[in-house]
């Protein structure tokens, strides 16, 4: 019988790429991933790997294995991690990707009452606005939106993801009335660039009536990010458009106020992503449950509709 050691490091080398991937994830040295993914090969009688000095690719006997092998681990160690709780508690690391400015607003907030009730799992929580691969990661759960959903993750919905108009009352003031969406195409527009594709995107508004109309404004400066966009927009700059979450502190304090109020953009929902497993491990399942919890207390998801 293959040794479960070293099959965790053939199987964390094929989705990361690299040995140096694999024990940086496993907390090895390469040589160590290196050695036992060899040894492995060895009682195999098969290379599993190509290897160059750049990145390592897998054999069509690897593929062959990879795919073998890959449900098998994870289901191993999920039963492991659940056998291993303390008292029946959740333990172990529990590693999440989140957006930046999301996470510090909506769910940091929340790590006190998480950690008081699950005092075993350790939070290993990453913010970041990009998508991560949630399993060739290491990611236990992840909070976003518009993620692509690859086979095997599943997604819970959190809150719809809306975008809203806003503006400084003053600069709303010094111009004539937006009653309209063509009314916005003589007014200054602070737009938004994507972070991962550098591109400035079209957006269409929505109406209550799900009436659509395209969004057009002029170009007086462009950000990467939705925050900044409020920043300025409260300073008088233009209108921005801003996902909710980002908008809402800025509404509360009136810094700015919605334009065109009965108009949208529905940018789908922010969603709260993990692997689907037969047997979840219990750290990941008290996350899901609290997240869910937490959100629906709070009416986060009301807070957040643009409607």
């Amino acid at each position: 019988m293959e040794s479960f050691g070293s099959i965790e490091c053939f199987v964390r080398s094929a989705e990361g790429g690299s040995f140096a991937e694999a024990a940086r994830r496993l907390s090895l040295t390469p040589a160590a991933v290196g050695k036992s993914v060899a040894k492995l090969e060895a009682r195999l009688g098969v290379r599993l790997f190509q290897r160059s000095t750049r990145r390592l690719t897998l054999t069509e006997a690897g593929k062959r294995f990879l795919a073998e092998v890959s449900d098998s681990l994870i289901t191993i160690q999920n039963a492991v991690a659940n056998l291993a709780s303390a008292e029946g508690r959740p333990v172990g690391t529990l590693k999440v990707s989140m957006g930046t400015v999301f996470g510090n607003s909506y769910v940091m907030p929340l790590l006190g009452e998480f950690v008081r009730r699950f005092p075993d799992i350790s939070p290993d929580w990453h913010f970041d606005n990009r998508q991560v691969d949630l399993i060739g990661q290491g990611f236990d759960a992840a909070i976003g939106g518009g993620f692509e959903l690859p086979q095997g993750v599943v997604a819970r919905k959190l809150t719809p993801a809306h975008r809203v108009l806003v503006a400084s009352a003053d600069y709303l003031a010094q111009r004539p009335p937006v009653l309209a969406p063509e009314d916005l195409a003589r007014c200054l527009g602070i737009l938004i660039r994507s972070p991962q594709t550098g591109r400035v995107r079209s957006w269409q508004l929505t109406s209550r009536e799900r009436e659509q109309r395209p969004l057009a404004l002029k170009p007086r400066m462009t950000l990467s990010d939705s925050e900044a966009a409020c920043c300025a927009s409260a300073q008088g700059m233009g209108i921005a458009l801003v996902s909710m979450p980002m908008a809402v502190p800025f509404l509360d304090s009136g810094a700015v106020v919605r334009v065109l109020p009965d108009w949208y953009v529905d940018d789908g929902n922010i969603s709260l992503y993990y692997a689907e497993h037969k047997l979840l491990p219990g750290k990941t399942r008290a996350f899901v449950d609290f997240i869910l919890e937490q959100f629906l207390i709070a009416g986060l998801a009301q807070r957040f509709s643009a409607i």
